[in-house]
């Protein structure tokens, strides 16, 4: 079965998130625990747990991806920045179990001219801080572009993190196609090898969920700019080639593409479901 749906609203709840994906062909959805730029999370309601989960029965709905915050970085080198980090880690993870055995993605983090090493160390230990054998939650680390001081912009460094992480069981990798492309993997051209790479480096078995974008740079820009898909350097072609490959096409695929309402994302959807083989 084809996975794929976009980024959505969570404004009003889960039950609604369903019904916007299904009413633009989706049977998945990903959304932000709470407002992208950090803040308090507003309480889940069992009623409308209960709701979801009836209309995402109905809906062919079995997986989302919830997304932390972007304002988290466990590799920061303010301490109080490190201990907001987990915070919101540790009360999202406990959130997460009202809807058990669903995915939690975050952005690996920053180190902050500290230099990678350091990074990846933070980084892991605030993981085995959060992290338990009892939750029924799957952490994703997404792949990044590698701007700035971000960590996560190479293969190897995720690698690196998960191998220190102690609850090796509750912790995947999110591959974000623009991500990748903007970090300098040619994923139109070199999709195999690149996909090789992650096999030897990280493993296919961490990979749990794809991000689906073009990218409005070249590759190798280390920019992260995403485009709609089939308007930016990846192209149509290729990106319709990462939900065939072998390897991924059982994933679930999440569209972050730049749109102003769901009919873009449905358009999307549509176009690439019609462009499978």
């Amino acid at each position: 079965m084809f996975t794929i749906g976009s980024h959505l609203s969570s404004a009003k709840g889960y039950r609604q998130m369903a019904a916007d994906a299904a009413s633009m062909g989706a049977n998945t959805f990903q959304f932000f625990t709470r407002n992208p730029r950090g803040g308090k999370a507003k309480a889940i309601d069992p009623d409308d747990v209960c709701a979801f989960h009836e209309l995402a029965a109905q809906a062919g709905i079995e997986r989302f991806l919830a997304h932390a915050p972007y304002t988290l970085n466990p590799a920061a080198k303010k301490p109080e920045t490190r201990q907001f980090a987990l915070e919101v880690l540790s009360d999202d993870l406990a959130r997460m179990e009202a809807t058990s055995g669903q995915m939690y993605n975050m952005h690996p983090g920053c180190h902050v001219r500290q230099g990678a090493d350091v990074g990846v160390d933070l980084i892991a230990d605030a993981l085995n801080q959060v992290l338990s054998e009892e939750q029924s939650t799957t952490l994703l680390l997404e792949t990044m572009a590698g701007k700035g001081t971000e960590i996560g912009g190479t293969f190897d460094e995720l690698a690196r993190i998960i191998e220190r992480i102690e609850v090796q069981d509750h912790v995947g990798v999110c591959l974000d196609t623009c991500h990748v492309w903007d970090g300098g993997y040619d994923i139109a051209n070199r999709l195999d090898e690149v996909l090789d790479e992650f096999a030897d480096t990280i493993g296919l078995d961490r990979l749990r969920a794809i991000h689906l974008n073009d990218s409005k740079n070249p590759c190798g820009a280390h920019k992260d700019r995403h485009a709609r898909i089939g308007e930016g350097e990846i192209g149509f072609e290729a990106l319709v080639a990462v939900t065939e490959h072998p390897a991924l096409r059982d994933l679930p695929f999440f569209l972050e593409t730049p749109q102003d309402d769901l009919s873009g994302w449905a358009a999307e959807i549509a176009a690439i479901k019609a462009a499978r083989r």
